[in-house]
């Protein structure tokens, strides 16, 4: 376009040379990069911060799952009568040495290296947790006979489909226990509680019918894969390690829980006065050792599931344990997350990591209530 000057002199419209534009980008790219930086590293620190908030998060979750069922452990299994005892849960699958919480149970295998497994029963019955007392055992009735018809102390205690543990007034060795189901609760002149034909238990007379509810419950807990997962024994075989790495029988609880740790904490007076006096992580040898058992203490470890560019975890995580009473149990059972901890394959960058330590100790209530058991 020609403009005129006022003289009437045509002149070119002034505007940017090349090089002022040039300078402009310039300067606007590096305007920018400075915002994509900032922007970078202010996500960087908020996935960072985010990302321990859901480690935080998880690992509280699952605690609190595994509390849940460490407080009711024992409950209707906890008497000197059962623990220790070998108990046929089904056909073809029995549950070796019965107990309210074990650690390590020899029955669990394939969980991630370095990190424990949990074993826990408890019952939900609505009659004594101590069990019934066997009066006698009938002969016959209706369509049973025995030993599997027993005459309680207090059958209305008791409903079709409860299951129930028979034992003997004097325990024998080895212990073989059956898990069974009530079939029917009798009337008439003697009250019986009729139990499952074929699963009763000979000379009855004086021993101790437990009853453990319509809902028992065994459950394994192990980490595989870097999640925290959990099987009922009750439902499939856990101790079958062909069903180690399915998920429908190992069901995930909380993703991204690498680790669990844990130890008993025992009486070891004797007599026993109910008091803690030490934690490890031996398993108890016979029944009085397990009824001196009245807690566990327990970390979990959870992991940040943001992958870091850089090593962001220098050293592994590291639990308490019990420095005061048992330094060598400490030593022994660190928590420590190597490069095999994560999954059978390993993990070299599990530095990349941030993790979570999260403990606490349990008391196993049930086995406080019983107090003191003479002979222990």
């Amino acid at each position: 376009m020609i403009q005129f000057a006022p003289s009437g002199t045509p002149r070119a419209t002034a505007g940017f040379t090349l090089v002022e534009i040039m300078v402009g980008m310039v300067i606007g790219m590096l305007g920018i990069i400075i915002m994509m930086q900032v922007f970078t590293l202010s996500e960087s620190q908020k996935r960072s911060t985010t990302g321990g908030g859901d480690a935080q998060s998880s690992g509280a979750i699952a605690l609190f799952g595994l509390q849940r069922d460490i407080r009711q452990a024992g409950y209707g299994v906890s008497d000197p009568k059962l623990i220790g005892c070998n108990l046929l849960l089904r056909a073809g699958v029995t549950l070796n040495s019965l107990a309210p919480l074990t650690i390590n149970h020899a029955s669990i295998t394939g969980q991630d290296a370095n990190t424990d497994t949990l074993l826990i029963a408890y019952g939900n019955t609505n009659g004594s947790p101590q069990g019934d007392g066997v009066l006698a055992q009938p002969g016959s009735s209706g369509t049973s006979v025995a030993p599997d018809i027993y005459a309680v102390q207090t059958p209305t205690s008791f409903v079709s489909a409860d299951r129930v543990i028979a034992t003997p007034q004097n325990r024998a060795a080895p212990c073989n226990l059956s898990l069974t189901a009530v079939a029917a609760v009798e009337g008439g002149g003697t009250a019986n509680v009729d139990v499952t034909a074929g699963t009763g238990v000979a000379a009855m007379s004086n021993g101790t019918l437990f009853n453990l509810g319509q809902a028992p419950r065994v459950l394994a807990y192990a980490i595989r894969g870097g999640n925290l997962t959990r099987c009922d024994y009750l439902v499939d075989n856990c101790g079958s390690a062909a069903n180690n790495n399915n998920t429908a029988i190992w069901v995930p609880v909380s993703n991204n829980v690498v680790s669990i740790k844990a130890l008993y904490g025992r009486d070891t007076n004797t007599p026993m006065d109910g008091i803690v006096d030490l934690f490890d992580s031996t398993a108890p040898a016979n029944a009085c050792d397990w009824v001196k058992v009245s807690g566990v203490r327990i970390a979990l470890v959870a992991r940040n599931a943001n992958f870091e560019k850089t090593v962001v975890t220098g050293a592994a995580p590291a639990w308490d344990g019990d420095a005061a009473s048992n330094p060598a149990a400490v030593a022994a059972n660190n928590i420590n997350l190597t490069q095999t901890s994560f999954d059978a394959g390993g993990n070299p960058t599990w530095q990349n990591y941030r993790y979570r330590v999260l403990q606490t100790v349990v008391p196993l209530r049930n086995l406080v209530w019983q107090g003191v058991q003479s002979g222990c």
